[in-house]
C-alpha cells in the first residue's frame, strides 16, 4: 500500500492514471464516500508497490522512508546509500519491500447480538483477540449478561479468540466504590471468580481483560493482590489473562485514573496489557487530536522500561470527534464520529483537510448551515501509519482498537500489509 496526499486539481482518475491502475481499486480499498469530489489534503491508499522514487528538491531520506512504510536503515542498504545522506534532486531510489513482521491484534466490541457478529465477520480476519465489553461487576460480585453468543460464535469461526473484558462500570461511568468493593473482599473476589469462571465456560471464551478504572489511589495494592489471586485461579486453566492500562508516563503520576495502575505488576503478572494510548482529545475537553503522537511516545517510553515490550498492546483509536467553536469548558461535548462520517462532513461542507506533522493527526474546519464553527480531529491512512511504526520502533506485541463499529476501512488493508497478524 501506498498513502497518496490529494494535491488540488486531481481527481479519482487523474490519481489512477499516475498510479497505472483502475479508479475503481482505490474507490473500493479506501470506501470512498463521495468518489467523485475528493478534498485537498485528503490520504487515499493506493493498492499498488511503487518500486522506485524520483527524488523531489528538499526531500531527505527519512522523509522518503515515512512515506513508503520502510525503515530509513532499509532504504539506505537499498540504494548503497549512508543513512545520513544528503539526496540531489532527480536521483532514481530502489524502494525496499515492507518487512511484515507478526503482530497481535485485539479489537473491543460493545455492540452485542447479530449486529455484533456482522461486526465481527467484517474484520474477523484481521483480529487475533476479540475483547467483548462488557461485563459489569457489582459490589457483590455479581455479572451483568451479555447477548454475546453470536459475535462469540463469529470470531471462533474466523479464528479469533474471544476474551470475556469486565469492568467496574455503573450507570454511564466508572464506580471507585464498587472497585474497592471487590478488592477489599476475598468473599465477593470468590463469588466474582466462580461468576466468571461459569461465563468463560459457557460462551468458550479463551480469555479475561480487566478493565478497572478510576480506582481509589489507596487501592493500588488492593488491585495487585486481586489480579494475583486472578492468576491464580484461571491461568492454570489455560486461559489467557490481560488488563487494560490508564496511560501513565511515570510511576508517581498523580490522578485518579492513573495512580492504582501498578505498571510493573501487571507487566509481571499479565499476559498482555493494554495501553488506553487515547482520548488526549476527549468529547469533554478542548479540541485535540485523539492520540497525538508525541504523547502517545512518552506513555511508550516509559511503559518498556517496567513491562517487556512484547507484552505491550498499543491502544488506538477507530474515532474521531467534531467539536463546535469556540470550546467552552463543561459547555457542549464534542460529537464522537468514525473517519468515514469525517470524510463525508469535510465533502459536504467543501472543506480542506489538514494534517498536523508533530501529532501526525488529520484536522479540518468547517461552517455549519447555521454559521456555527466547527473543528474535526480524525484518524486517516498517515496517523494509522505512524502507529504501526511506534510498533516496529519498540517492539511491541501488537495494536488494539477502541471500538468496533467505528467504520475506519483504510486501517485494515493497511495493517495487514504492515504486519502477518498471528492467530490463536
Amino acid at each position: 500500500m501506498f498513502i497518496h496526499v490529494v494535491r488540488p486539481g486531481e481527481n479519482l482518475f487523474a490519481i489512477a492514471r499516475l498510479y497505472g491502475i483502475r479508479p475503481e481499486e482505490i474507490e473500493r480499498i479506501n470506501q470512498l464516500p463521495n468518489p467523485e469530489r475528493l478534498l485537498i489534503g485528503q490520504a487515499i491508499l493506493i493498492p499498488v508497490a511503487i518500486r522506485t522514487h524520483t527524488v523531489a528538491a528538499g526531500e531527505s531520506l527519512y522523509a522518503i522512508a515515512r512515506r513508503y512504510g520502510v525503515t530509513v536503515q532499509a532504504l539506505a542498504r537499498a540504494n548503497n546509500l549512508a543513512p545520513s545522506a544528503i539526496l540531489s534532486p532527480g536521483t532514481v531510489l530502489t524502494i525496499p519491500p515492507r518487512v511484515r513482521r507478526p503482530v497481535d491484534v485485539n479489537a473491543y466490541l460493545e455492540t452485542m447480538g447479530e449486529t455484533g457478529a456482522r461486526l465481527t465477520r467484517d474484520v474477523g480476519f484481521f483480529l487475533t483477540y476479540l475483547s467483548l465489553f462488557s461485563y459489569r461487576v457489582n459490589a457483590a460480585g455479581d455479572l451483568s449478561t451479555l447477548n454475546a453468543g453470536p459475535p462469540v460464535e463469529a470470531a471462533l469461526a474466523a479464528g479469533v479468540a474471544p476474551i470475556m473484558t469486565i469492568t467496574n462500570f455503573e450507570d454511564g461511568t466508572f464506580s471507585s466504590e464498587i472497585a474497592r468493593a471487590v478488592l477489599s473482599s476475598l468473599e465477593v473476589q470468590n463469588r466474582l471468580f466462580d461468576n466468571i469462571e461459569r461465563i468463560l465456560r459457557a460462551q468458550r471464551y479463551r480469555g479475561i481483560n480487566v478493565d478497572f478504572e478510576y480506582l481509589f489511589p489507596a487501592d493500588r495494592e488492593l488491585y495487585n493482590r486481586f489480579l494475583r489471586r486472578l492468576v491464580a485461579r484461571f491461568r492454570p486453566q489455560g486461559y489467557l489473562l490481560s488488563t487494560a492500562l490508564a496511560p501513565k508516563t511515570s510511576p508517581t503520576q498523580a490522578g485518579t485514573l492513573y495512580e492504582a495502575h501498578d505498571y510493573p505488576v501487571h507487566g509481571q503478572l499479565m499476559d498482555f496489557v493494554v495501553l488506553m494510548t487515547y482520548e488526549w482529545g476527549w468529547s469533554g475537553g478542548p479540541p485535540l487530536p485523539v492520540a497525538p503522537i508525541p504523547q502517545v511516545r512518552a506513555v511508550l517510553d516509559y511503559a518498556v522500561t517496567v513491562i517487556p515490550s512484547t507484552k505491550i498492546m498499543l491502544g488506538a483509536p477507530l474515532y474521531g470527534y467534531d467539536w463546535t467553536l469556540p470550546y467552552v469548558p463543561r459547555g457542549q461535548w464534542a460529537q464522537s464520529i468514525d473517519p468515514q462520517e469525517a470524510i463525508r462532513r469535510a465533502v459536504q461542507y467543501n472543506t480542506v483537510i489538514q494534517y498536523d506533522s508533530t501529532a501526525q493527526a488529520p484536522f479540518f474546519r468547517y461552517t455549519d448551515a447555521n454559521g456555527r464553527q466547527h473543528i474535526v480531529w480524525f484518524e486517516d491512512a498517515r496517523s494509522a501509519q505512524a502507529k504501526f511504526d511506534l510498533i516496529r520502533a519498540y517492539n511491541l506485541r501488537g495494536i488494539s482498537y477502541w471500538r468496533l463499529g467505528n467504520n475506519f476501512p483504510q486501517n485494515w488493508p493497511l495493517l495487514f500489509d504492515n504486519f502477518v497478524i498471528r492467530k490463536i
